[in-house]
């Protein structure tokens, strides 16, 4: 005689499952242009502001690099296909997302540079870059279920190489 005549249950449902379709066709161009956005940004403002000195200029290669990688990324994720085939969604959509996400990674840690002094522009768009990568790392592990750990570690890596080229083009090119 069985215990039950009711159906096995399902296993339980990780927290961290989303919507294929809503990881798929916002998420993912979101996180593409955010990492995009963050790092690219990195070594042109960096090292202007090495080169330079000054703060206020350094904010203008910011600004120009983040909305100019914001318009090419788009553009690339609006052409990369229709949509049809991959399940991907709309071009246009998509291309919009990833466009304004790469503008937004740019911009966080380029706004600090508004500031009137380096040394205080500079400590805070560190700070910022290291929130920007960690929550980077974050999204990837919640929707995209990478392990916490190693994705940090590959953020923050990739980060501080891209970082680290333009502090070090900043201070070679300024002569010190």
């Amino acid at each position: 005689m069985p215990l039950s005549d009711a159906p096995p249950e399902a296993p339980p449902k990780d927290k961290r499952d989303h919507d294929p379709q809503f990881v798929l066709q916002i998420v993912q161009p979101a996180l593409l242009g955010l990492m995009d956005g963050s790092v690219s940004t990195l070594a042109p403002l960096f090292a202007t502001a090495g080169l330079t000195g000054k703060p206020h200029e350094a904010f203008f290669v910011g600004l120009a690099a983040s909305v100019g990688a914001g318009i090419s990324m788009g553009l690339a994720e609006a052409l990369s296909d229709d949509g049809e085939v991959s399940g991907r969604g709309k071009p246009l959509m998509r291309g919009a997302i990833t466009g304004l996400a790469t503008t937004l990674g740019g911009m966080l840690h380029t706004l600090p540079f508004l500031l009137p002094h380096l040394h205080t522009a500079l400590v805070l768009a560190y700070i910022v870059v290291v929130v920007e990568l960690l929550a980077i790392a974050f999204i990837r592990f919640y929707y995209m279920k990478s392990p916490l750990g190693p994705t940090i570690v590959q953020v923050i890596l990739g980060g501080a190489l891209v970082f680290g080229i333009g502090v070090w083009l900043g201070r070679t090119g300024a002569g010190g």
